[in-house]
């Protein structure tokens, strides 16, 4: 700290951020991945939870602008995957801050579902729980999502999620499963479609190969030490 410059504020009256000054293209995004930007927003962060609430607007100014600090999901299920009562394995991943993994959960549904479309519905409907809990934990932290991106590799299922006109596909399916028809309403859920090369949640339903395997370690920086 001895080069330090102490200032009176953490941030002057006059200072404001836009997200112009964004990086556009990929060269600045190459540029912009050899400075730590989010690093020195982390630190500042620890500081402000712990012991310095004056530090809370400046946190949350700065911290608007760093994409990578939005919470991301991925959602995927594997249609009666297992062989001996045909349910269906789900799961839900979410990273944050650079793709660095926080949530995950590779697990069976309680329920058998009747097609594959109506299987990824459900399997959104309970990545959304999690989703909006990692919402308010982030928002604690001084950093306001407007909506959280879940990505799925499933078009019917996110046209079911979206669209409620289809009433004899989905009348019979439990209600608490269309709790995220209101929450894309609401924009609290951001439901989006990826391929499913691009899909992380992949390796947590069903044995992929060695290619894919490596690909969605990759996608979420999970590396050997």
């Amino acid at each position: 700290m001895l080069d330090a410059k102490p200032v009176s504020t953490p941030l002057v009256n006059h200072f404001r951020l836009s997200s112009n000054q964004c990086p556009k293209n990929a060269e600045e995004i190459e540029d912009m991945t050899r400075v730590p930007y989010a690093s020195a927003v982390g630190c500042l962060m620890y500081a402000m939870v712990c012991t310095r609430p004056d530090l809370a607007h400046a946190v949350s100014t700065i911290s608007r602008q760093s994409e990578t600090n939005s919470v991301i999901g991925y959602v995927d299920a594997d249609y009666a995957g297992d062989v001996d009562d045909r349910k269906v394995y789900y799961r839900l991943s979410v990273y944050t801050i650079r793709k660095g993994l926080i949530c995950w959960k590779s697990t069976l549904q309680s329920i058998i579902a009747m097609s594959t479309t109506e299987a990824e519905y459900m399997a959104v409907a309970e990545a959304a729980k999690e989703a909006l809990w990692l919402k308010g934990l982030v928002k604690e932290l001084g950093l306001n999502q407007s909506g959280v991106q879940m990505h799925c590799d499933s078009q019917s299922a996110i046209y079911l999620a979206k669209n409620q006109v289809y009433h004899s596909r989905t009348k019979h399916i439990d209600v608490r499963f269309h709790k995220i028809r209101e929450l894309i309403v609401t924009g609290d859920i951001v439901l989006e479609k990826v391929h499913t090369l691009e899909n992380a949640a992949d390796m947590l339903t069903k044995p992929v190969t060695t290619a894919k395997f490596k690909h969605c370690l990759d996608l979420t920086n999970v590396c050997s030490l």
